[in-house]
């Protein structure tokens, strides 16, 4: 395949991988699959471009605010929409779930009525331009390059070398002997929350300038991080970018050679096989209480 193709992949794997990584802190966290990421990641990449184009504000401070507010969102989502489900179920999963798709399709319209339901051009943080042969390497893809990695790093460093990373994945094994042994579940799951949402905002900042973004986005978004996550499964904080790349290159390199309908059908017959025979993904959690 041309360079140019590669690029797309990795384009792509960096941004679901982004995605994935919130679901991934989430799922470690607290056991839930957050659904509403990719409509935080969408509603932070319009609130950025709409303040940035329709009221004048300055670029960096658009976006600053834009992801202040997915973390706000995702916080408060997991404080007064979660948190007391989780509560009143006993812990199960199955109501958290359907409270958390309904706060996706609330976000989109909420995005939709307050930016309008056209869609919008992200902001360029660097305009950049490197030509690698006969492909080019923007300045927007080096900086979510880049972002990608410094994330992982850092969230790979937090989880194995912090006390509260150690009490996150010790909270996803086993909630209750977390709670027994003095662990702060209910401030570490919001924790896990917070970050998944600055992770969100950062990738819908960043993936919109090359995509743009409209209100019916999010979902779409929270597809491609739920397929990666999936796919390279919760063993390890790098399970989620090895997921991102395998989907990005089966659907980058399926519409380059067969086109955009034969994509479809290779994401759902990948999507299929690891639910029917590796539903823990590549990389198998192990359980540490």
């Amino acid at each position: 395949m041309p360079v140019q193709v590669w690029i797309s992949i990795l384009e792509l794997a960096s941004f679901s991988s982004l995605i994935a990584l919130g679901f991934f802190i989430v799922l470690r966290g607290a056991d839930l699959f957050m659904f509403a990421l990719g409509p935080l990641a969408m509603f932070a990449a319009m609130f950025g471009s709409y303040q940035t184009i329709k009221q004048g504000w300055p670029l960096p401070i658009a976006i600053l605010v834009g992801v202040l507010i997915s973390v706000v969102l995702s916080s408060l989502t997991e404080v007064s929409v979660v948190r007391p489900i989780h509560l009143r179920t006993g812990g199960e999963e199955n109501p958290s779930i359907i409270a958390v798709v309904a706060i996706l399709f609330a976000l989109e319209q909420l995005a939709g009525w307050l930016f309008g339901r056209a869609p919008l051009p992200g902001q360029q943080l660097w305009s950049a331009r490197f030509d690698i042969g006969d492909a080019v390497i923007t300045g927007q893809t080096a900086i979510l390059l880049v972002v990608t990695l410094i994330c992982f790093i850092g969230i790979w460093w937090w989880m194995k070398a912090t006390p509260s990373g150690r009490m996150l994945r010790a909270v996803g094994d086993n909630e209750q002997a977390a709670r027994m042994i003095g662990v702060p579940v209910n401030r570490i799951r919001l924790m896990a929350f917070a970050l998944a949402g600055l992770l969100a905002g950062i990738a819908g900042t960043i993936f919109a300038a090359k995509a743009g973004v409209s209100f019916v986005s999010g979902l779409q978004w929270s597809l491609a991080g739920f397929l990666a996550v999936i796919v390279g499964g919760l063993g390890s904080v790098w399970a989620p970018l090895a997921g991102a790349l395998i989907v990005a290159g089966l659907q980058t390199a399926s519409i380059y050679y067969f086109g955009q309908s034969v994509q479809v059908y290779l994401t759902f017959i990948l999507a299929f096989a690891f639910f029917a025979f590796r539903p823990q993904g590549i990389f198998q959690n192990k359980v540490r209480i």
